[in-house]
Formats: structure tokens, sequence, C-alpha cells
């Protein structure tokens, strides 16, 4: 008797094992509304669908009541072994349901289970998600008495907490991570330890200690054992904003223009495109901005996030093109990005949140919007709130550049005769 929801669950088990879409199963026999129902346990399964669904997928009627309740085992290794790109809110889903019906699962199956569980968040922009997932994995490893996985989990709460703002989490979950790793006398790699550095640099710098960030990130660039590779790219790239928020443009470009040729696009193809994509935000920052620059680093980079960009990143384009709109006073353009970019923005990271709001505000003021003015400083009072001088500043400049010119007063002179 194949009854739901364990048959849907099996179902969908079954076919992303196939690495197969729902679209692929659909047919004469099968449209895409009733697949999705059965799916998700909305429809009992006919004898005729269960056929129609063995043929497709190759397999006997009994395999869609072997579906166990508590082995994750066997669903975490289909999934881990997907491309990032296929990796979507129906895998999300998929685990949710896995991880709330096991009983009796052993730890370190569900350790890793929720640790793709969060990824999957991650991917989708999901950070408060993605922090609560972690916070249970934080507790689990401290049960478990596992240094090791106590500190990979930590740097991922640093990296989720800057992502949401939370700056002070950030820099606290960098600092034990940090820690626990010279307490215990771990064998870790040093990508990982000096991942960490950069991840307390960022905290930092964001929380305005930016004597304290320059000098440890280089002391980072220093220690770097060779001028190329992603991690040289990380660690120039996090020692470039560090000196952006000090407001030394010079040195700024001097160590992005490093980051950028330290990686080829051969060998992350990501970080390539997010580097590009940095270093457009920094000449749109630098004063005078620097437009050409900006301008043909997006041009650059454009072509790859299209073809194979994560969500999040094909975001910070659209917003990068909106500045650059703005700046070079296209205001129907910059309508036109926005708009585009709207339905997504909590994909961005929490300062990106905050310049999209401020770039949609100046475009409602430029519009005529009266309530535009005080929403801009609200912005701005609510960035100063969340302790980012460097951000607070980018905003209340913004506004003053916004603001019109004050009328020009002029007085009558009485002409002396003589």
């Amino acid at each position: 008797m194949l009854e739901q929801p364990s048959f849907g669950r099996r179902l969908r088990q079954l076919r992303l094992q196939q690495g197969k879409s729902q679209s692929e199963l659909t047919g004469p026999g099968m449209s895409a509304a009733y697949l999705s129902r059965l799916e998700s346990g909305a429809r009992p399964p006919t004898d005729r669908a269960v056929a129609y669904l063995s043929e497709q997928l190759a397999v006997p009627v009994e395999s869609f009541a072997q579906y166990s309740e508590n082995d994750l085992a066997d669903l975490v290794m289909t999934l881990s072994s997907r491309p990032q790109g296929e990796r979507d809110g129906e895998i999300r889903d998929l685990l949710n349901d896995a991880l709330s019906t096991a009983i009796d699962v052993d730890a370190t199956t569900r350790w890793e289970a929720l640790d793709l569980f969060a990824r999957q968040h991650s991917a989708l922009g999901e950070f408060q998600e993605e922090r609560a997932v972690l916070e249970n994995l934080d507790v689990m490893s401290r049960e478990l008495n596992r240094p090791a996985l106590h500190v990979y989990i930590l740097q991922r709460i640093a990296r989720c907490c800057r992502n949401l703002g939370d700056m002070e989490g950030a820099r606290r979950s960098a600092q034990e991570a940090l820690e626990l790793t010279r307490r215990h006398q771990l064998r870790v790699l040093t990508a990982d330890l000096v991942r960490a550095k950069l991840l307390l640099i960022s905290a930092e710098a964001e929380l305005g200690n930016l004597a304290e960030a320059a000098a440890l990130s280089t002391e980072v660039c220093e220690s770097l054992p060779h001028g190329e590779g992603a991690l040289v790219a990380e660690a120039y790239w996090t020692a470039s904003t560090v000196r952006a928020r000090q407001g030394n443009f010079g040195q700024a470009f001097e160590f992005i223009e490093r980051a950028l040729a330290a990686l080829d696009s051969r060998e992350e193809l990501t970080l390539w495109m997010r580097l590009r994509l940095a270093a457009a935000s920094l000449s749109l920052q630098a004063l005078p901005p620097r437009l050409d620059r900006a301008e043909a680093l997006l041009t650059e980079a454009e072509p790859a996030l299209k073809l194979a960009g994560p969500p999040r990143n094909v975001q910070e384009l659209l917003l990068l093109k909106a500045q650059l709109a703005y700046r070079q006073g296209d205001l129907e353009r910059v309508a036109e990005l926005v708009a585009a970019a709207e339905s997504d923005v909590h994909l961005l990271t929490y300062r990106d949140q905050i310049r999209f709001r401020l770039l949609r505000e100046m475009l409602a003021g430029c519009g005529g919007d009266p309530g535009a003015d005080l929403r801009l400083r609200e912005l701005a009072a609510q960035v100063q709130a969340a302790r980012m001088p460097d951000l607070s500043a980018e905003v209340w400049r913004a506004i003053a550049e916004s603001a019109p010119p004050p009328p020009v007063v002029t007085t009558e002179r009485t002409l002396s005769p003589h």
C-alpha cells in the first residue's frame, strides 16, 4: 500500500537521485500539476500513475515503498554530489522534510544533513534561516566534543553574521574560532586559518576598528606563501576593503588590482566574478568616482555572471549597474535596474541592501517624492545605530550630493548717483 506523504517523499528522492527535473517526468500520462501534488503528498497515487512513474524512472514499483524515514545518509550523499548550481529550494525542502521526520539517526549523519541544509539556505540568500541551522550545529559540535568541527561551524557563523549585518556576532565567532584553534593546537589547513583571520579583519573594519584591521590584514598578506591563487586574492581583497574604509583609496586600488591579478577565471570562476564586482564597487565609492573603470569591470564580468553567476552576485551586478547609471545621470535606466532587482534584494548583504535602499530613495527624490528625504535620513540613522561608520558617511554624503542647491538670494541695491 503506497500512502502519502511517504510516497511523495520517496518519489522525489528517486527523481533527484537520477538528476531529473519534474518536467522530465511529465508527458501524456502525467501532468506537471499532478506530479507536483503527488510529490507534496496532496494527492494519493493511482495504480496508473505508479506504473507510469515506474517506467519513466526505470525502477520497479516496489522501490516506491522502500523509503526509510530515519535514514538520512543516502539522501545526504545524493544531494552532496549534485553541482552547486542545481541546489535550489526544492532540495532545501526535501532536506527539511527528511530532517523533521528522521528518528534514531546517528549524530554524524544528522550533523552532515544540517550542514548541507545550512549551505542550501546560504545559496538562496536565506541568512536568518542559515544562522538558525548553524546555531544548532554549534550546539551539536560542543556536545560531540569535536573542536575541529566546532571551528568550522564558527567560521560559517561569522560569515553568516557578516551577511546579516551583525558585526559583533561575526567578530565574536571569528575570535572564538581562532582561540579554539590555538587552545587545542588543531591541525587545520593554512587556508582555513587565513580565512578565519580575514573574517575577523572584515568584522573589525565594519565596527570601525580600522587601525587593528589594517595591521592584521598587513600581517596576513605578508604571511602568504606565494603571490597567486584564490587565498591570495581573498587576502588582498580584504586589505583593499580595509583601506577603503580608512579613506585611503590609493592603497585600496593597489590591493584590489593585486587581487585581480592573482586569480585566473579558470581557477575559481565565482571568486573571479566577485572580485570584479568588488573592484567596480570600489571605483564607484572613490572620490572622485572612477566611472570608466567601473563600467569596464562590469562589462568584463557580466557575460560570466549571466552564464554561471550565483543569484546573489547577479543581484550585486544589477545594483552596481544601477549605481553607475545614477552617476551617469541616466535616471530612466536606474529605474529599470531598480525594478529588476527589487524582488530579490534579500539576497544581498546588509551593506548592499542599505545601498539599494539609498539608491531607490534618491531616485524617488529625483521624481519629486516629498517623503524621500525623511526616509533617507531614517536610513542614515539606522546605519549609525548599526555601528558602521564608513557606510553611515557614505549614506550622508549621498544625501548631501542629492540635495537641491540652496536658492540664490539676491538683494537690491540702490545705486548712488555719485
